[in-house]
Parts: C-alpha cells; sequence; structure tokens
C-alpha cells in the first residue's frame, strides 16, 4: 500500500530531474541569440585586435630584421675599416721602422766619413808639425853643428854652401845610426 501511494503520488507530481519543455526552448533560444550577439560583435572585435596584433608583431619583427641587417653590415664595414686601419699602421710602423735604420745607416756613414777625416786631418797636421819640426831641428842642429866644427877645425864655415853640405852630412850620420840602433 505505501508503495502504490508512492507511485499514485509520483504519476501527478513533475520530476525534478526532467526539465519543462519550456525552459529548454527559452534555453535555446537565449543560447542562440547569446552566441548570435558574441558572432555579430564580440568575434569581429577580437579577430579585428588579433589581426592588428599580428600587423604589429609582423611589422616589429620585420622592423627588427632590418634594424639587424643594418646593423650586421655597419657591423662589417666597421670591421673591414679597422683590418684597414691595422694594415695601414702595420705600413706605417713598417716604413718608420725602414727609415730609422736608414737614418741609423746614414748617420753612422757620416760619423764615420767624419772619423775619417778627423783623422786625416790629424795625419796631416801632426806630419806638417813634424816637417815643421825637423826643418827647425835641422836649422838648429846645422847652426849649432856649425859652430861647433868651426871651433873643432878652427877655421870659420861661415860660407852657406860649405855649411849646408856639412849640416846635411852630420845629419845623415845621424839618421844612419839612429836606423842601425834600431
Amino acid at each position: 500500500m505505501l508503495t502504490s501511494k508512492f507511485v499514485a503520488a509520483a504519476a501527478e507530481e513533475p520530476n525534478p530531474l526532467i526539465p519543462h519543455l519550456a525552459e529548454v526552448i527559452l534555453g535555446a533560444v537565449v543560447f542562440l541569440l547569446l552566441l548570435w550577439l558574441l558572432a555579430k560583435f564580440v568575434v569581429p572585435n577580437f579577430e579585428k585586435a588579433y589581426a592588428e596584433r599580428t600587423a604589429a608583431i609582423e611589422g616589429g619583427l620585420a622592423a627588427a630584421e632590418t634594424k639587424q641587417a643594418e646593423a650586421d653590415a655597419k657591423l662589417a664595414e666597421l670591421e673591414a675599416q679597422l683590418a684597414d686601419a691595422r694594415h695601414e699602421a702595420a705600413r706605417i710602423r713598417e716604413e718608420a721602422r725602414e727609415q730609422g735604420a736608414q737614418i741609423v745607416a746614414e748617420m753612422r756613414e757620416q760619423a764615420q766619413a767624419e772619423a775619417t777625416r778627423i783623422v786625416e786631418h790629424g795625419k796631416t797636421q801632426i806630419e806638417a808639425e813634424r816637417q815643421q819640426a825637423v826643418t827647425s831641428l835641422r836649422a838648429e842642429v846645422g847652426g849649432l853643428a856649425t859652430g861647433l866644427a868651426g871651433r873643432i877645425v878652427g877655421e870659420s864655415l861661415e860660407d852657406d854652401a860649405r855649411q849646408s853640405r856639412v849640416v846635411e852630412r852630420f845629419l845623415a850620420e845621424l839618421e844612419s845610426n839612429a836606423a842601425g840602433a834600431n
């Protein structure tokens, strides 16, 4: 009995788990209306924002690639200039080294020539002074020898020719004695 009461009561009351047909139709219409509103107004704005964002990103990437290419070209140009500058500096250093070596060689040559000239001048001067000393000594020795010979011989040797012969003979004997001693 109790079960038949429940079955009879259940047949009269609607099932809470099954929705009413009006609710299902109204929910479907509202859902379709919401889908249409989203498709009509919201989705185009999203698509537009997406397209703008994509274009901005692609433009930024293109600009970045362009700037990167320009930077790479500028870097390559600067590296080439740097390499040229290094080669030029090396060439200038080498030229300076060669010029320095050439200047040193020229200065050494000039110094050698000057030293040779000074030595030759010194030798010439010494030879001239020696000749002058020899001439002076000959005259002095000749005068002394003539005076001494005149005293020894007891005869005057005032005659220039005779005096000259005596002096020459005396000096020749001295030179031969000096050469024999060495």
